[in-house]
C-alpha cells in the first residue's frame, strides 16, 4: 500500500480503564484497532513514536503497518489521538483497519508551491489559504501523501480551486464539497486596501459636507 510506515506495537490481554492505566504506568500508550469486520484488537505502543508522527504531519492520511511480535501485521489508519489536557502527551490512540479495494475517508493535506514566483505576491499580494486539508474517499493503496497547489501563475484576486490541484487522480471528494471550491487566493496588499478605504471615506465626507446648505465652494 501507499505511504506504508511500520510501527512496532505490543498486544494487551485486557481492555478497560484499569488495564489502560496500568499500560500508561509502564510508559506506553494504550490503543485499539477496530474495523474490517473483525473484533477490536487491544495494543500498546511507545508514546515517542506517536509524537514523532504527529509532528511529522500528514498522519491522518498515512497507512501504518502495525507490527506486533508473533502476529500478522495490520494495515491501519490513525483515526483519533487523545492527548493529556495539561501535558499534551498522547494517552490513547484509535486505529482503523484498512484493506486494498475498499474506500476510506481520509483528510489529505495540501502543499503550496511556487509562492516565490507568483506575480500577485511579487506585487505585494497576500496568500489567503482557505483550506489546509481536503476530505476525500480513496483506496488505501492510492492515498496521496498530499495534494499540490501551484501558486506560480497567480496574480492578485486570482485563486486555486480543487480542479487546479495536482495529485487528485483516483480520489473522490467527500460529501458536501464542490469541485469548484476555492483552496487559496491572492488578496490585495493590506496597506493598499486600507488606503483605498480611507480615501473613499474621506471623499464621502467631503461630498456630504459640500452638499450641506451654506457650504462654501472651493
Amino acid at each position: 500500500m501507499a505511504n506504508l510506515t511500520t510501527l512496532a506495537v505490543s498486544t494487551r490481554a485486557k481492555a478497560g480503564k484499569g488495564a489502560a492505566r496500568a499500560t500508561r504506568r509502564e510508559g506506553l500508550v494504550p490503543a485499539v484497532i477496530y474495523g474490517g469486520k473483525q473484533e477490536p484488537s487491544i495494543i500498546a505502543l511507545d508514546p515517542r513514536v506517536i509524537m514523532k508522527e504527529l509532528h511529522r504531519g500528514g498522519w491522518s492520511s498515512r497507512v501504518y503497518n502495525l507490527a506486533a511480535e508473533g502476529a500478522e501485521p495490520v494495515a491501519a489508519l490513525i483515526r483519533d489521538v487523545q492527548l493529556h489536557p495539561v501535558s499534551d502527551a498522547p494517552i490513547h490512540v484509535d486505529f482503523q483497519r484498512v484493506a486494498a479495494g475498499t474506500k476510506v475517508h481520509v483528510e489529505v493535506s495540501i502543499a503550496f508551491v511556487g509562492e516565490e514566483k507568483s506575480p500577485g505576491i511579487k506585487r505585494g499580494g497576500v496568500l489567503n489559504v482557505v483550506r489546509h486539508y481536503i476530505d476525500v474517499q480513496a483506496d488505501p493503496a492510492n492515498i496521496p501523501e498530499h495534494f499540490t497547489a501551484d501558486l506560480s501563475g497567480l496574480d492578485i484576486h486570482e485563486n486555486v480551486r480543487w480542479t487546479d490541484l495536482k495529485g487528485t487522480e483516483g480520489v473522490v471528494l467527500g460529501s458536501g464539497q464542490a469541485a469548484d471550491m476555492v483552496i487559496a487566493s491572492i488578496a490585495a496588499p493590506t496597506i493598499d486596501a486600507e488606503m483605498e478605504a480611507e480615501a473613499a471615506a474621506k471623499a464621502a465626507a467631503e461630498a456630504e459636507a459640500a452638499a450641506k446648505p451654506g457650504a462654501k465652494k472651493k
